[in-house]
């Protein structure tokens, strides 16, 4: 069964009533490759049908977070996006200056969160963590 119509299922399974509307914030957001915005995701809706509205797509979005399906993680200037939870664990690297995300690996970050570990004893949750910084395109050679 795809991941869309798996969500679908549980969610009708746990009570929830899934409308047209509600099944194509899910089947966009369960099909994307990428991070998206509740902007974003209505847009793409709004490419089908103009039978949706952006309060819908945020309901929606909230409900598949709070139901454990979506990974949402706030961005740089409010700006907040949302990924399908079968999309691996991994950080976001912002640039402040173009605001390009690049996603990374959590295997960048395991020293640091040993160090917390140990240090603090602190079991540090990692997990779609964002980290501010200037990317490679951004970056003036001439300040190093």
């Amino acid at each position: 069964m795809s991941l869309d119509k798996n969500i679908i299922a549980t969610l009708r399974q746990r009570g929830y009533r899934i409308t047209p509307q509600r099944e194509m914030v899910i089947e966009t957001i369960a099909h994307s490759e990428t991070h998206l915005s509740a902007e974003e995701i209505f847009a793409e809706i709004e490419k089908r049908t103009k039978a949706s509205n952006l309060a819908t797509v945020y309901r929606t979005l909230d409900l598949l977070w709070r139901e454990g399906f979506a990974r949402r993680n706030d961005l740089s200037e409010g700006k907040t996006v949302y990924v399908a939870h079968s999309h691996g664990p991994h950080i976001h690297l912002i640039c402040r200056r173009c605001d390009e995300v690049i996603e990374a690996d959590l295997d960048a970050l395991a020293a640091l969160k040993d160090e917390l570990s140990i240090k603090y004893d602190f079991d540090a949750d990692l997990e779609h963590l964002s980290i501010f910084g200037c990317c490679a395109n951004c970056t003036d050679p001439s300040v190093n």
